[in-house]
């Protein structure tokens, strides 16, 4: 696993969040079935190409595009509108409940990290950088045409990811 070599109390679980109805559920499925007490829970959450405002307002003018800004996001500021607005991201009062919940009940490490690019490398490129144990994300459900056509971001990570993947389906 790319997190191995630490102690189980060490987790980092990673979920891909894009605040639609299929990462949502895969955010509760992971709550309710997966993170333990004293677990650090890595919100991962990418934003389309553009966007330089925002990146540069989370590190600063400090290369090419791809870059990845090195910082992680506390859940205290994740929680600040004017703060994630800044970044260029719209937090959903339904996920950030969820990730308060959880953080008091489980005693969890809540930080999210954000990317820009295409999401199916990013969430294989966040799964090594931050030593991510498991990831799990949500399955937008396409039809097999459209699968074909737009291509799959669960079909990429599930074949490239370094992790075991958890894939949560839509109801």
């Amino acid at each position: 696993m790319a997190g191995g070599g630490r102690a189980d109390d060490e987790r980092r679980i990673g979920v891909a969040m894009d605040y639609s109805a299929s990462s949502k559920r895969a955010l509760d499925w992971a709550i309710a079935n997966l993170l333990r007490r004293g677990d650090h829970l890595v919100v991962l959450h990418v934003l389309h190409h553009g966007g330089e405002a925002a990146k540069h307002a989370l590190w600063g003018k400090s290369g090419s595009r791809d870059s990845v800004p090195p910082a992680l996001i506390p859940l205290s500021e994740f929680r600040d509108p004017t703060a994630m607005q800044q970044y260029g991201v719209n937090c959903d009062a339904e996920v950030l409940d969820m990730l308060d919940t959880a953080a008091r009940q489980l005693e969890l490490t809540v930080v999210a990290k954000l990317y820009w690019g295409d999401a199916r490398e990013k969430l294989c490129d966040a799964v090594e950088e931050q030593k991510i144990d498991t990831l799990v994300m949500g399955s937008r459900g396409l039809g097999s045409i459209q699968r074909i056509l737009l291509g799959s971001v669960t079909n990429y990570v599930l074949s490239n990811a370094s992790c075991p993947v958890t894939v949560v389906k839509g109801k």
